[in-house]
């Protein structure tokens, strides 16, 4: 398609973009280098407006069409934000932050938007205004609600928004998106667990934190293989366990757990809410100890639109032909669901190969991908809003 080919021109610069944004990695908010960068990119492509500091340090943009008889606005998301993990790579682009890398391909997100701004601000081949969206903190932070929050979409008169993500393990250039949920709603919780603390010699002397502990890491998985339909997803995982106590021969006071729930399903959400409660303090109680559930929500579950999925599965369609139209639902989160709780919309993968997973110190975004993914944005915007 004519898109495809020229984004396969642009490649070169688009990868140019995408090897900075990877040099210079960033986390949550505090994008300030990628977002200036990405603002004044926007600006030099001729952009109608761009406007930083939307929820706190994003950026949008805004592409006005040939015409606007419609009154159509189109919303195209992507996430700037980094990870807190030590680079592998040895890529001669790796990462120049210690500690800080784009372990999750968030760098090519953000060049494959700015090269469909780049294209749409040439060609305007569309009836209404495409906004651009470049967001800060996905990795934990929020920057979705945060931007939605801080009254994105009235402000730009967004009525439908469209993400992406790239997908280790899918091929290049190959798409998989499915009607319905399609990410995980993800809580985190912290069990503070109090008992008596002495001498690991005389436990009948003391109530073993620790032990109590372990009864309620077990009993937690009862949630999911005889509390919840087999049918529906759900996955309680204790990832933390921390004590008042170093040595080898103290039985602790205190212990702590914290961790994550992963659900699709809000109702299954709200029960799995409840039922960690019961069974931390009630074991807690029974063993002779006191337990405080402090629980968290967090992202919701990521929800495509079905009307809106048809359209991204035929965009997808035109740039690739191959698309995976009822793919697996993810247990992994995204707070692009707080945009499409705002807006109708759809979220699709982008194949990246065979690579290392995303989250990984050695992974690396496949810049082959670009033009796939460039297409598909810019394609969003054209298949949506059709010239006058």
């Amino acid at each position: 398609m004519p898109v495809k080919n020229r984004f396969a021109e642009m490649l070169p610069e688009i990868t140019e973009w995408r090897r900075d944004f990877h040099s210079h990695p960033e986390l949550l908010f505090e994008v300030h280098r990628t977002a200036a960068k990405v603002a004044d990119l926007l600006r030099s492509f001729g952009c109608d407006e761009v406007v930083t500091g939307i929820g706190r340090t994003g950026v949008v943009g805004v592409i006005h069409g040939k015409t606007d008889t419609a009154g159509r606005v189109i919303g195209l998301r992507a996430d700037m934000d980094a990870l807190p993990i030590t680079e592998q790579t040895g890529l001669d682009y790796a990462s120049a932050t210690p500690g800080v890398m784009h372990a999750c391909g968030h760098d090519g997100h953000t060049a494959m938007l700015l090269g469909a701004a780049k294209y749409l601000a040439e060609t305007r081949n569309f009836d209404g205004k495409a906004v651009v969206i470049f967001q800060p903190a996905e990795e934990g932070g929020g920057g979705g609600r945060e931007m939605v929050e801080d009254g994105m979409m009235e402000r730009f008169g967004v009525q439908e928004v469209y993400g992406m993500h790239n997908m280790p393990g899918i091929p290049v250039g190959h798409f998989a998106i499915r009607p319905g949920a399609i990410m995980a709603a993800a809580d985190q919780f912290e069990f503070t667990i109090t008992g008596k603390g002495g001498h690991a010699a005389k436990p009948h002397d003391c109530i073993d934190t620790t032990v109590v502990a372990a009864h309620i890491i077990v009993a937690l998985q009862t949630i999911a293989s005889r509390n919840v339909d087999p049918m529906k997803q759900v996955v309680v995982s204790v990832c933390t366990v921390q004590t008042d106590s170093t040595a080898h021969n103290v039985i602790p006071q205190v212990v702590k757990l914290k961790g994550t729930v992963r659900t699709m399903d809000p109702a299954v959400q709200d029960f799995v809410e409840r039922r960690i409660s019961e069974i931390v303090t009630g074991t807690a109680t029974a063993l002779g100890a006191a337990a405080t559930v402090a629980y968290q929500r967090g992202y919701p579950v990521t929800l495509n639109a079905e009307e809106n999925t048809r359209h991204a599965v035929d965009v997808a369609k035109a740039v690739s032909g191959q698309v995976d139209e009822n793919t697996a639902p993810l247990m992994g989160a995204e707070d692009f669901s707080f945009m499409l709780n705002a807006r109708p919309g759809a979220y699709i993968f982008l194949g990246n190969g065979d690579t290392a997973m995303v989250h990984h110190p050695a992974y690396n975004f496949d810049d082959n991908a670009i033009p796939f993914g460039s297409s598909w944005y810019a394609g969003m915007v054209e298949a949506r809003m059709p010239p006058a």
